[in-house]
């Protein structure tokens, strides 16, 4: 976005309310918990073909959660009562070198099975249901929670090759207690790939997508989770999610999250506009 930089300055130099921060926080915590299982299962898929090689032809599946500090992902087999076949345990660092390999086979803990059944009905789910979209060169990745919120399963699109931040095609599922399923949305009606490399001798440092009425006024907990997971790889400095009512600044460098009303938003670019 052009003068986007200056703009984001002049924000925060002038008395411009900010929008409201209703749910701002929660959908933080919810975006950092999606990115904690995505890292684990990224660098648990790493290890698990490196080490366990002789055990791809039992996989069912893998999935990851976060346990007390640590994030932890587990392969488990194809069988009608399916066993743990590898475990893998990391720290904030998700560094394979410090990552706690376990090969040993093992029955699923409670807590593993809760997630291993939302997940199994989620995917029965997928195949079935005209709502989930699927897209070339792109892989549908589950995500199950279980926690003081509730059971859901986050479905999230990711690129299969590299130079590419995949926003949107993403989907909530949510379930009872007893794992019938309640709901089932997509979060952005659409799909948002952004190329993540330079535009010729231009260094890309703002990004931005815009939110239908139906996806709401915030930034979602998905598209935190993919900046956190991607922006790393870029030169983003900024990424703008703009919606109805607000725009979400998201910081990829301080990984923070800013959110003023569309208005101030608007009459900030017109104020630039005028300068010129």
């Amino acid at each position: 976005m052009k003068n986007a930089i200056l703009i984001v300055l002049t924000v925060l130099l002038t008395n411009f309310s900010f929008g409201q921060s209703d749910g701002k926080e929660e959908v933080i915590k919810e975006g950092i918990k999606l990115y904690k299982t995505e890292m684990a299962s990224w660098y648990g898929t790493d290890l698990f073909l490196d080490k366990f090689s002789n055990k791809r032809q039992n996989i069912g599946g893998y999935f990851s959660y976060i346990k007390n500090d640590k994030s932890v992902c587990i392969f488990f087999s194809n069988e009608s009562k399916p066993k743990v076949l590898a475990t893998f345990s990391f720290d904030s660092t998700y560094s394979i070198q410090t990552a706690l390999i376990d090969g040993q086979e093992r029955d699923l803990s409670e807590k593993e099975y809760a997630l291993f059944l939302i997940r199994q009905i989620a995917l029965s789910e997928l195949k079935i249901d005209t709502l989930f979209k699927s897209y070339k060169e792109m892989s549908l990745n589950l995500i199950p929670l279980n926690d003081e919120k509730g059971k859901r399963v986050y479905i999230l699109t990711g690129p299969e090759k590299q130079g590419i931040v995949v926003f949107g095609n993403d989907y909530l599922l949510m379930f009872d207690e007893k794992n019938n399923l309640e709901e089932k949305k997509r979060l952005h009606k659409n799909i948002i790939p952004i190329e993540s490399g330079n535009q010729g001798d231009k260094q890309v440092l703002t990004t931005m997508h815009s939110h239908l009425p139906e996806t709401g006024d915030l930034i979602t907990a998905t598209d935190i989770c993919t900046l956190k997971l991607y922006s790393k790889y870029t030169t983003w400095g900024q990424h703008y999610v703009i919606s109805k009512e607000n725009v979400s600044i998201w910081d990829c460098k301080k990984e923070s999250l800013v959110v003023m009303t569309k208005k101030a938003w608007d009459r900030i670019a017109a104020n630039q506009k005028g300068k010129k």
